[in-house]
């Protein structure tokens, strides 16, 4: 995924940026960065790579040497950023989140007309951000060049552009992903996460519609572009990358999660008889709190996260190590576990590998049952608008590696709807499979309707197309 966070101050901005870059810390994994428009009218730039250690301890020195009013940071889960760009437009430094899906042809584009190169990271992949510097640079202005990477791009951008006098705030075409603007005396801030910066002494100001443009000073912002009505905001980022305490569209994350419990409790209502309601931490925890209160089930924590020398479980670049990792954190409360029929949330379930180990180790602990209940639908399809996963191929989806069991190679659209369709017998034959692969006692997942339900939003505003394919 990622996170950035932007701030134009009339004081030193240097300390309101490291904190609220490192608050951003759980929506990436691999790459920090910050940038700062310095008081000697230089940008300055510090890059890090976090997968082993955590921003803060690897800013902490550099900060100490970056000062100034105005700067733009990141959390990425890929490329380096911020990138300083010195082209026709002036100089500029400049992050981004999204992803491009239509990057191989953009590239072409660009280099048939006339760009002679792209750097080239390790690995042979483009720097994603780079490619938006292309387009920008076709403009005749940063405002245009932006209002060209929307009409451009396939999938999401949103980004931050620091500039001597200010910094651009652009979220992405259809607002997938969130870009809000925080206030306090001096100083104004964008962040991804409202939350970064309540600690941080501001409060909030402004919510960034789809493909609005804001131009961020320290005396305020102006709305360079207006938002567009169409929304498609990633309904995920509440599932399970939102921090608890941040809010979406007025919606927050914990309230939203209780929300889900609910509506998973009022349709096992009366089917099953578990002794304690327990998440997977940390982001089916509060899915099953809400569960636990609309059930009058206790809730209960069989076992405990150990996160002192592994804080994320997705950190390593191997899915094998990640899953030993998310094996070796979870320590068990034995009295909690042993002859207890526990109903399990997590906030979804992808492959399925790390979830069925959970199970098998609650059942060596002593468990007597084990019901599964995810907090979002099956998912069907690899997101192409955001990094929501490592997975290469939408084989590494349980689901489709079912389908392909009970349907061979070629599967067509119809076929994928019946298997959509809560409502189906074929959903209904998945679900047993998935039941049964991964060794749970029961297994329902949320509908999608009561999910969308569970954000009080319109759902023509919600993309939900990891679960049902549409746009």
């Amino acid at each position: 995924m990622g996170g950035i966070f932007g701030v134009a101050s009339k004081d030193d901005c240097s300390l309101d940026l490291f904190f609220g870059v490192d608050y951003h810390s759980h929506l990436g994994t691999r790459r920090g960065g910050l940038a700062i428009y310095d008081y000697d009218n230089k940008f300055q730039r510090s890059i890090h790579n976090i997968q082993n250690s955590p921003f803060r301890t690897k800013f902490e020195k550099d900060i100490d040497e970056m000062h100034g009013h105005l700067g733009i940071g990141c959390i990425s889960d890929y490329e380096p950023q911020p990138l300083l760009v010195n082209s026709h437009l002036g100089n500029f430094a400049i992050t981004t989140v999204g992803i491009v899906t239509n990057k191989d042809e953009l590239v072409q584009e660009v280099l048939s007309s006339g760009q002679t190169h792209f750097l080239e990271m390790s690995g042979g992949e483009i720097n994603q951000t780079e490619l938006i510097v292309s387009l920008i640079n076709r403009k005749d202005s940063i405002l245009e060049g932006i209002k060209f990477v929307q009409e451009k791009i396939k999938g999401s951008i949103t980004m931050l552009i620091l500039t001597s006098k200010g910094i651009y705030a652009a979220r992405d075409k259809f607002g997938r992903t969130p870009l809000q603007i925080g206030k306090k005396d001096n100083a104004y801030c964008a962040s991804f996460e409202n939350f970064a910066y309540v600690n941080l002494g501001y409060t909030d100001c402004h919510e960034l519609g789809p493909a609005e443009i804001d131009f961020i000073t320290p005396d305020g912002y102006e709305v360079l572009q207006q938002p567009q009505k169409e929304m498609k905001i990633c309904t995920f980022l509440w599932i399970y990358y939102g921090y608890p305490t941040a809010s979406y569209e007025g919606v927050n994350v914990e309230a939203m999660r209780y929300n889900c419990g609910k509506y998973l409790a009022m349709r096992d209502k009366g089917t099953i008889n578990p002794d304690s309601i327990a998440g997977v931490p940390d982001s089916g925890t509060a899915h099953a709190v809400g569960y636990a209160n609309e059930s009058g089930v206790p809730f209960s924590r069989p076992f405990i996260k150990y996160t002192p020398t592994w804080p994320r479980s997705f950190m390593p670049t191997s899915q094998d190590q990640r899953n030993l990792i998310a094996h070796m954190k979870l320590i068990p409360v034995q009295p909690l576990i042993k002859g207890k029929k526990i109903l399990l949330i997590d906030d979804s379930i992808v492959r399925g590998t790390q979830l069925r180990e959970t199970t098998d180790f609650l059942y060596q602990s002593g468990a007597e049952e084990v019901h599964v209940r995810p907090a979002c639908p099956p998912i069907m399809f690899g997101c192409k608008y955001l990094n929501f996963s490592r997975s290469k191929s939408e084989m590494d989806l349980i689901t489709r590696r079912i389908i392909k069991q009970f349907e061979g190679d070629n599967v067509s659209e119809e076929t994928l709807k019946k298997y959509c369709d809560p409502d189906s017998k074929e959903y209904a034959a998945m679900i047993e499979e998935i039941r049964k692969q991964l060794h749970f006692t029961t297994l329902r997942y949320h509908r999608l309707d009561d999910m969308l339900d569970s954000t009080g939003l319109d759902h023509c505003k919600l993309c939900t197309y990891c679960w049902n394919g549409e746009e």
